[in-house]
């Protein structure tokens, strides 16, 4: 299930997560936010990677799971951030897209795995 393109693409993620994260302004709530954000979002290139050295169907099954469930927290914090007008839509939409993106690769995986 190892794909070169999906760990480069999750890792360039986890970079663009952090220079957004650097980028926020210094107020509270989005340094609370920021960090909620940060850790969702990098936290999916190491449990992809993590999901590729899976030992069974299951435990692959289980660990993309996971990366689900960091791609929807990330998306929350993405929307809430844009929400409470810290960041303009404008700036987050690309990353928005590539959370979405990412989301439906992860998610039709999952289908086709258990689809097996």
């Amino acid at each position: 299930m190892h794909s070169p393109e999906l760990e480069t693409r999750t890792k360039q993620f986890a970079l663009r997560i952090i220079k957004m994260f650097g980028k926020l302004p210094k107020r509270v709530e989005a340094e609370v936010l920021g960090k909620q954000v940060l850790r969702s979002g990098t936290s999916v290139a190491a449990n992809y990677l993590e999901a590729c050295r899976g030992r069974s169907k299951a435990e692959l099954i289980s660990k993309l799971g996971i990366v689900e469930q960091e791609l929807a927290e990330t998306k929350l914090w993405l929307e809430l951030l844009v929400e409470a007008e810290i960041v303009a839509a404008s700036k987050m939409s690309e990353l928005q897209k590539e959370t979405e993106e990412l989301l439906k690769i992860i998610v039709a995986s999952i289908k086709t795995l258990k689809g097996r």
